[in-house]
């Protein structure tokens, strides 16, 4: 399906942005990481601990809207409690400041330079606050032409509300949309749901995780997106 899908037919690349755009699993196994440590000298590895923090806060941004900050505080706090770690007030405030610091893999600005060139508009659709996205677009280095997070319409990825809003917002056909993501939970099945193409940048090797769901593109990294736009990478 992908090979039918030509350059020509698309118009907008929308991005989910933390670990699509920005290093959002490594900047936050290094935070929950760091929270072990201080409470046993051999916790579990990053990765384990974010997987699991990340699994909590899916969960609540599926209930009554918060804002991100307020989720990040939260779902650290009940990550706390189940890991019977020792909570800390200044946690939750440092959840927010490495959500603003997290910065982009190194693919991410020249590919999206590269998909400029092309003609191709930009947009970023992100589970995030205003004032946190502006902090990683600064990190990206590269002006986006629509920018939507969760707060402009109180809800979180998957739910279809934000992918409507996204879509009224570009004011384009979301079929000459090609959405891009790495979260494929959040992403790839409900944009799909809306008729738009869909490239799931799959920077762990990970095997599909659902079958019912094929993206018409799998990237290991965004220079995908380079030779898709026509300006592949040149060694």
């Amino acid at each position: 399906m992908a090979d039918e899908i030509t350059r020509d037919q698309i118009d907008w690349i929308t991005f989910d942005c933390y670990g699509t755009l920005v290093d959002w699993e490594g900047a936050f196994g290094s935070l929950c990481y760091s929270i072990g440590l201080r409470n046993t000298p051999e916790p579990p590895p990053g990765p384990e601990l974010r997987r699991r923090w990340e699994e909590i806060q899916f969960e609540i941004i599926q209930g009554p809207y918060q804002t991100y900050k307020h989720i990040l505080a939260e779902s650290i706090r009940s990550w706390c409690l189940e890991m019977d770690y020792r909570w800390s007030d200044s946690y939750g405030p440092a959840m927010t400041t490495a959500m603003r610091s997290i910065q982009a893999f190194h693919d991410t600005k020249p590919a999206l330079e590269r998909a400029r060139e092309a003609g191709l508009n930009l947009a970023i659709i992100s589970n995030t606050d205003r004032d946190i996205i502006t902090h990683s677009i600064k990190q990206i280095g590269v002006p986006f032409d629509k920018v939507i997070v969760a707060e402009d319409v109180g809800a979180y990825k998957p739910s279809p509300k934000v992918f409507e809003y996204a879509i009224e917002q570009i004011g384009a056909d979301p079929a000459r949309m090609l959405h891009t993501a790495f979260g494929f939970k959040y992403d790839i099945g409900p944009a799909q749901q809306f008729g738009m193409k869909t490239a799931w940048v799959n920077r762990n090797a990970e095997k599909l995780p659902n079958d019912q769901i094929q993206p018409d593109f799998i990237w290991p990294d965004l220079w995908g997106l380079a030779a898709y736009a026509g300006r592949p990478y040149d060694v």
